[in-house]
């Protein structure tokens, strides 16, 4: 009996939930292997409206760009560029998503929705509407009117 009371005492105060992690953990970065660093810096800089950030010291190959949120993404110049899948894709999002389709169309930049028709959002499940663009190296962004 008593090592059943222990087990069910294990077994109630035992909670998987992450929010009990101790480590608290925190978007920090994404890094993103690009064939021409200052081609992708461009992108990043003037179409997403990215920060860029000092990159602590490394060579000029390496470039850093900061979002609204201080998550940052990392652009590493290489040769070797992995192949890119839509459906492994970094996401964004903004209360201007109509605003933002307007400033692709203008600035010429194709984008689509999940099912791939062109210039036009589709709407998830959960209400949120989206849209997904490529970087010059092929990475697969999304951009959503998701509320955080």
């Amino acid at each position: 009996m008593k090592k059943l009371i222990i087990a069910l005492f294990a077994l109630a105060t035992y909670n998987c939930n992450a929010q009990t992690h101790p480590f608290s953990l925190s978007k920090d970065h994404d890094a993103l292997l690009v064939r021409d660093v200052n081609r992708s810096a461009a992108f990043y800089s003037e179409v997403l409206g990215l920060e860029e950030i000092d990159n602590g010291g490394l060579a000029s190959s390496i470039r850093w760009f900061q979002l609204n949120d201080l998550v940052q993404i990392h652009l590493i110049e290489s040769e070797e560029v992995p192949a890119s899948h839509k459906g492994v894709h970094m996401s964004l999002h903004t209360s201007q998503l109509e605003a933002m389709m307007k400033f692709l169309q203008e600035k010429q930049i194709p984008f689509e929705n999940w099912p791939g028709e062109s210039s036009i959002t589709n709407t998830r499940p959960d209400g949120v509407k989206q849209i997904y663009l490529q970087d010059p190296d092929g990475y697969w962004i999304e951009i959503n009117d998701h509320q955080l």
